[in-house]
């Protein structure tokens, strides 16, 4: 074996030949471990009290209108995930500076893996149903990573008295392979079992969708009219006139899907009101339920765009709601709440028309809400955008006005008001399967909801317009669809669309963005025939 030789003692703040790499590992490896450990006291405390989805909701609610179009734009409903991810490389680079750092100039790796740790509490405390546990995970967590981020780079120098270590124990002659392999085995078996303890800890999840399993809807006392059988033109790559469950769009706020069990739900309803109450889910089981077929759309849905829906949707009518609790004069908005906290401001005068079918709905399609579309209850509004109506997993409904309150979207730049525009969407023929020159069919659905749609038109490459034929409808709430057939010779084309509402009013051709009230324009779309 080769013996150590004696010699000055390395400065504890010099790099240790070949040490950087192992630096740069240690810190990642720590991090890791921190979040993990993070993971495990949030699902003690309360899920959306972890590091990782307190610091990505605080970044939801930082981000611009602009910026928020072109993530949906870009990833759809993979914004969350593509977000997630996005912190996740951000947080690793980070934990393998500070690993670099620590060796380099020892404490300042330490002490910035601290500082994201003190982020991350004060993130987590400004959640909008933080207590003061909430600064348990982050605090925990990044103070085992700094432990171990000290533990394991400490390993990378030689000890004092001596210039260097065994060869058998260091690649290079240089680092302390065995100590800082078992430092590092410690941190990775910490972050495996913290990350399996949060696991188990988390089957709450898992009770609430059996739950759900198990939960048997009560039958519609004002059944929806059934769907004529011209609704649906039943053409390939045409949405179909309801849209199922798990192909519904999803867009929201929330990184992690509330867990609401519906024996621990209630309805507060408060406010401007001279008789407040809360409804529990018993009584809202024992209450009249209507079924209504309901078009939903997202404000940041792009001209063409897929996050719109129609699906049947069983609950009971807000107004009713709201004559039993007797709202006051004065009183213009509802601000509905989510079990995460978003909240959304509706107009009270729209909750309250007799015309309008304004749900507070526990079923999707002749199922319980799916958990990611707001189980077990959430609001459904005909004509208004979701970030203004269409609250999921819903607490609350607080009757105020607009000058006193403002919904979750509208500081962040978005209108308080969001009437859905009219709008058109072609659907065939798709860009990826030419047709074949002729007599083209061309077909998609248009919405004006709880106007309707009168007449849909389509032309080619800037011609006269083509009035289509519109398929039936269940009644003015829902989306319609629409075909034509239009001859079109070999080589590129241009086709667009424009919809006309119930009322007259045409689709203008303007073209806006989605902030802040919804896009606007024709949709435009290029297709080759062969």
């Amino acid at each position: 074996m080769t013996q150590a030789t004696e010699g000055p003692a390395a400065p504890s703040g010099e790099r240790s030949p070949g040490g950087a790499g192992w630096a740069t590992l240690a810190g990642v490896l720590a991090g890791g471990a921190g979040l993990a450990v993070a993971e495990l006291v949030a699902a003690v405390v309360a899920p959306g009290a972890s590091t990782l989805f307190a610091g990505g909701a605080a970044v939801v609610d930082a981000v611009p209108p602009w910026l928020k179009d072109v993530a949906v734009e870009w990833f759809g409903t993979n914004d969350k995930a593509v977000l997630l991810a996005t912190m996740g490389v951000v947080l690793a680079l980070g934990a393998a500076l500070a690993g670099w750092l620590e060796l380099r100039r020892p404490p300042t790796g330490a002490v910035l893996m601290g500082v994201v740790g003190v982020v991350g509490v004060v993130v987590a405390l400004l959640r909008p149903s933080a207590t003061p546990l909430w600064a348990l995970p982050s605090a925990i967590g990044l103070g085992a990573a700094v432990l171990l981020l000290r533990a394991a780079v400490a390993r990378l120098r030689p000890a004092p008295g001596r210039s260097e270590v065994s060869a058998s124990d260091t690649p290079g002659g240089a680092v302390n392979r065995r100590g800082f392999l078992a430092v590092s085995g410690i941190t990775v078996g910490v972050a495996v079992l913290a990350l399996a303890g949060s696991r188990v800890l988390s089957m709450g999840s898992t009770a609430v969708s059996a739950v759900r399993e198990k939960l048997r809807l009560p039958t519609a006392r004002t059944p929806a009219p059934p769907v004529p059988a011209g609704a649906d033109l039943k053409l390939d790559d045409l949405a179909p006139y309801v849209t199922p469950n798990s192909d519904f769009y999803r867009i929201d706020t929330a990184l992690i899907v509330p867990q609401v069990s519906p024996q621990d739900w209630s309805l507060e309803v408060r406010g401007l009101v001279d008789e407040p109450f809360t409804l529990t889910w018993d009584e809202l089981m024992e209450l009249p339920m209507e079924e209504h077929y309901v078009t939903l759309s997202c404000v940041s849905n792009a001209v063409g765009g897929d996050l719109v829906g129609n699906a049947l949707w069983l609950g009971y009518p807000i107004r009713a709601l709201l004559e039993r609790a007797k709202p006051r004069a004065g009183a213009d908005m509802v601000l509905s709440t989510s079990d995460d906290g978003f909240t959304a401001g509706t107009p009270l005068d729209v909750l309250q028309d007799a015309d309008r079918e304004c749900l507070l709905a526990i079923g999707m399609n002749g199922e319980p809400l799916p958990e990611e579309h707001g189980f077990p209850a959430r609001l459904v509004v005909p004509g208004l955008y979701g970030y203004v109506s269409a609250t999921k997993w819903v607490t609350s409904l607080e009757v105020t006005t607009f000058d006193a309150d403002e919904g979750y979207w509208t500081p962040r730049g978005w209108s308080a008001l969001g009437p859905i525009k009219i709008a058109s969407r072609i659907d065939v023929p798709r860009l990826s399967a030419p047709p074949s020159a002729g007599a083209v069919t061309v077909a998609g659905v248009a919405w004006a909801q709880h106007t309707g749609i009168s007449k849909v038109e389509v032309r080619a490459d800037g011609g006269d317009w083509v009035t289509a034929e519109l398929a039936e409808t269940v009644g003015p709430d829902t989306w319609r669809q629409w075909h034509t057939s239009i001859d079109l010779e070999a080589g590129y084309h241009s086709l667009a669309v424009r919809a006309t509402d119930s009322d007259g009013q045409v689709q203008t051709e303007t073209k806006a963005p989605p902030a802040p009230n919804g896009a606007s324009g024709w949709q435009t779309v290029s297709i080759t025939v062969e």
